[in-house]
């Protein structure tokens, strides 16, 4: 019996739904041709409403499933995940390279012109720990409106982008930034940048967005250079643990992906 070959080195990608394919886009934009392998944990999602000890058993398993499929590299691509579980994925994995997602804190107060800005992202991320620590670091002397908005990722998770009900929520938080004058917003959830056009139709013009895709995507290529792996270029697979059409009416527009999206059970 021949035995089975090992599967081809890749950058393992996970969420807890569609906000990473954001992340996933500016990946595959500064490393095209190298094997990406995205898991959405839709069945599970959104992780910003879900308990820690939920997000952190989660992201291990996922993290599991995708060293199987031959990740050499991991980015969570979920700030709730990064706030809640990466420490124990770096933990686990101490060899392993793992980069999470924060909300851009800092850049938000170097592009900020008057230092009013505000942070929207899931319940879960505000409440962590990570981000009170990562606040305090670079809070400076900025006014900051930190806006949880329950509800948000999982609307967006449903893949109808042009809901009236998602707009109508939108424009719900837009109003809560407007009354506190923010000239900065940061994205502090990957979902948020499938709704940046709507949000910003309803800010003030000039308003600013900070959303960290590309920073992101900088890194895990630095931590992918330094392996040294030459690989055949390869084409972006998808996989969902919940309804892989939901997934494509996203995938499909954002990302020009024309493949199959598979079910998987992790």
């Amino acid at each position: 019996m021949k035995p089975e070959s090992s599967p081809r080195p890749c950058i393992g990608v996970f969420d807890s739904g569609v906000g990473g394919l954001s992340v996933l886009r500016a990946l595959h934009a500064r490393l095209p041709g190298v094997p990406l392998r995205y898991l959405a944990d839709s069945a599970h999602a959104p992780y910003g409403e879900r308990d820690p000890a939920h997000v952190e058993a989660r992201s291990e398993a996922i993290t599991r499933h995708l060293l199987a499929q031959g990740a050499r590299v991991i980015v969570v691509a979920c700030n709730t995940a990064t706030a809640l579980a990466v420490h124990r994925i770096r933990a686990l994995w101490p060899e392993l390279p793992v980069v999470g997602v924060e909300p851009g804190i800092k850049p938000a107060v170097a592009l900020s012109p008057h230092g009013r800005i505000g942070v929207m992202a899931t319940p879960g991320t505000l409440a962590s720990v990570r981000f009170a620590e990562l606040l305090q670091r670079h809070r400076g002397n900025a006014h900051w409106h930190l806006l949880p908005c329950p509800g948000l990722a999982k609307a967006i998770e449903q893949g109808t982008l042009d809901d009236p009900a998602l707009l109508a929520m939108v424009r719900h938080f837009a109003a809560d930034l407007r009354d506190a004058k923010v000239d900065t917003v940061v994205l502090g959830c990957t979902h948020y940048p499938f709704v940046a056009d709507p949000l910003r139709a309803a800010l003030p013009e000039g308003t600013r967005f900070i959303d960290t895709a590309h920073a992101v995507a900088d890194r895990a290529a630095t931590l992918w250079a330094a392996l040294g792996i030459d690989v055949t270029p390869d084409a972006m697979r998808l996989s969902t643990t919940g309804d892989p059409e939901a997934m494509a009416r996203v995938a499909r527009p954002w990302l020009g992906f024309a493949g199959t999206i598979d079910h998987v059970d992790v």
